[in-house]
């Protein structure tokens, strides 16, 4: 019998979440960054082994949310949470043993599902620190997402949790995202990268034409910011910075569909969009009375 099932990654914001799904799958699909809360919605990633299949979700890091973006994102992981047949707690081994998932995510009651709490980032651990986890937290799972040290041994270790099941999805599917989602993700993740710390949270980005069927592909790309000072920075001098974030995010997305890409970037205001419900709609975000918690 196979067993298929869903995998929720859960943690506080740059518990290496979206790094330990990518690593899972072999593939780029969720966004990384040094700046936490890079993660805005669950990314859907599907690992099939041999007769297991994990439908494995990136979420939002935990967090007391502050604005509507904010709310949106916890309630999008807390909407995983109810969903998964696994939890993967993910915590940063460096700080230490985490606190109970129930009292990191302030939930009400514990969730449904299993909990397997997962170590990252134990490359950066020294032998002893790690010894001393593995006394005080002995069930839990030690890995480097970042370099793959343990990631076999948590598949191991998640797979008698999944239900006994037929695959969920065609065995060569890596994911249920369009390309149209993940080329708005690169987008931004080159503004994450590019930005100085006080622009890239308020930078969304919108796909507002995508034409495969030319050659190049051509694709109408809109960053969206508050501010009109905050478009002065994105635009750069002359040009500059939105040119060349332009040009990054094009050598990306030509990776992503192998084909040469012709992208028009635009950077546009959207006054106080984090905090703004009729905005976040109109970018995709789902609120919480639309199905969160």
């Amino acid at each position: 019998m196979t067993r298929a099932g869903i995998v929720t990654v859960v943690g506080k914001p740059n518990a290496g979440k979206s790094t330990l799904l990518n690593r899972l799958i072999g593939e780029k699909l969720s966004i990384t960054s040094d700046k936490p809360q890079s993660t805005r919605d669950r990314i859907v990633g599907i690992l099939t082994k041999d007769d297991v299949q994990m439908i494995v979700l990136d979420t939002p890091g935990l967090l007391e949310p502050r604005y509507e973006l904010q709310r949106s994102m916890r309630a999008t992981s807390l909407k995983a949470l109810d969903d998964a047949d696994v939890i993967a707690y993910l915590a940063d081994a460096r700080e230490g043993a985490p606190p109970p998932l129930r009292e990191a995510a302030e939930l009400p009651r514990d969730p449904r599902a299993p909990i397997l709490t997962v170590l990252n980032k134990i490359d950066a651990v020294g032998s002893e620190a790690r010894d001393t986890l593995r006394r005080n937290m002995p069930t839990a799972i030690q890995l480097s997402a970042l370099t793959g040290e343990g990631v076999d041994t948590f598949v191991r270790e998640v797979t008698p949790h999944l239900p006994e099941s037929p695959f969920l999805y065609p065995d060569d599917e890596i994911g249920t995202q369009s390309v149209r989602f993940f080329a708005s993700e690169l987008v931004r993740e080159t503004a994450l990268e590019q930005l100085e710390d006080e622009v890239p949270y308020s930078v969304a980005c919108g796909i507002e034409e995508f034409r495969e069927d030319r050659s190049p592909v051509y694709i109408r790309a809109v960053i969206y910011v508050e501010r009109e000072s905050q478009k002065g920075i994105l635009v750069g001098h002359k040009g500059a910075r939105i040119r060349e974030l332009g040009r990054a995010s094009r050598l990306k997305i030509e990776r992503l569909v192998g084909k040469p890409v012709f992208l028009d970037l635009w950077v546009k205001v959207l006054p106080n969009w984090r905090r703004n419900v009729q905005s976040l709609r109109r970018l995709g975000y789902t609120l919480p009375q639309e199905g969160g918690r």
